[in-house]
């Protein structure tokens, strides 16, 4: 009898395959990689800056150091790495972020993957697999980050000088692209936060080019990230209630991910809140992203975005430029809460009476 076979896929759906692999799964982890490593560590720095509690400092520090390792391990692991796979990737994390400088996420964030995949084309293959295995994945990502990881850290730095600038020179605009595209990255299934990361949006002595234009851009991505978890928190709270507002409002507005697919017009509403609270945080509150650059893609995911502002403000080795008025405190609770809830029900109230959105379009399967 013959044996079926798998048909093969088309090249359509090989693509999908690879690009929720790689943008979705493989960056979705590598965001939880930087939040357990380098997210955390600042926190942990902050803390430490309590009198009697400098020790919380040191441990933060451990954490940031190893951002790199954290990040190719849960690459590694989101591609069903196996474990001798997983346990390599933190030598190749480690150098491609050494290697990458301003681009180190987005050097780590290509090698891993390298890394990863080629190890488990020889993982499991071999009796002597507890060498072969490290060895492979190891080598590879290692080479990687000597020849390529640079070269990558140079675009990226390339990129963020841009957005710098840019932001520089027109920050009315800049406010109003950053904030609406990180904030549609932010719902969309792939991770805003690395994207941030790799980009550099920070102004903190840290970041690389144009230190200011950067904090613009990080301030602005910030305002649209709050502007889509905190619209759509309020906008479907008729259909959701209050277990609705704190999981799309703390946790994620990616949960409407498949509410959007049957009806995009519910996006619209968060999307203009964003578009209106970007420049007004960048241009009338003169809000600056100082903090680490991974919470500019955080939003109020945790409060991690208002919190990201706070500590850029309050960490003198961040370098904010400026003393810190009541101007900024007041800016930060409209742009990241109130005028997000404001607009947002603004403008869906203007889309039901439309008809563009219904009774029932953004219920969550909870």
């Amino acid at each position: 009898m013959k044996e079926q076979t798998k048909p093969r896929r088309t090249a359509r759906e090989t693509v999908r395959y690879f690009a929720h692999r790689y943008f979705i799964e493989a960056m979705g982890a590598m965001a939880q990689g930087l939040f357990a490593s380098l997210l955390i560590g600042t926190i942990f720095k902050a803390l430490g800056m309590i009198p009697h509690l400098g020790f919380l400092a040191d441990i933060g520090g451990f954490a940031q150091a190893m951002a790199g390792p954290a990040m190719a391990a849960a690459i590694a692991y989101s591609l069903k790495g196996h474990a001798l796979v997983v346990f390599s990737a933190a030598a190749v994390g480690y150098a491609a972020n050494s290697l990458g400088g301003a681009g180190g996420p987005l050097a780590v964030f290509v090698i891993a993957i390298a890394a990863a995949e080629i190890g488990m084309l020889v993982s499991k293959k071999t009796k002597v697999d507890i060498l072969v295995t490290p060895f492979v994945t190891i080598f590879v990502g290692g080479v990687l980050s000597i020849v390529v990881a640079p070269w990558i850290g140079r675009l990226a730095g390339m990129i963020s000088a841009f957005i710098g600038w840019a932001s520089l020179q027109a920050p009315l605009a800049a406010g109003i692209i950053v904030s609406v595209v990180i904030g549609v990255c932010l719902t969309l299934p792939i991770s805003s936060a690395a994207i941030c990361a790799g980009l550099v949006l920070t102004g903190s002595a840290a970041a690389a080019g144009s230190s200011e234009g950067l904090a613009i851009a990080g301030a602005a991505a910030v305002a649209g990230c709050c502007a889509q978890m905190i619209g759509f928190a309020v906008v479907s709270f008729r259909e959701n209630g209050w277990g609705g507002v704190v999981s799309q409002g703390i946790g994620t507005s990616m949960l409407q991910m498949p509410n959007i697919l049957r009806n995009p017009m519910i996006w619209i509403a968060p999307t203009l809140a964003s578009a209106i609270t970007g420049p007004l945080a960048v241009c009338v509150f003169h809000l600056r992203m100082y903090g680490a650059a991974i919470n500019s893609g955080m939003g109020t995911c945790g409060l991690l975005g208002p919190i990201g502002l706070i500590l850029g403000w309050l960490a003198p080795e961040n370098g904010y430029p400026e003393p810190v008025t009541a101007r900024e405190w007041i800016g930060l609770a409209l742009v990241c809460f109130v005028l997000p809830a404001v607009l947002s029900w603004i403008f869906d109230g203007i889309l039901r009476r439309l008809g563009a959105v219904r009774e029932g379009d953004m219920k969550l399967e909870m």
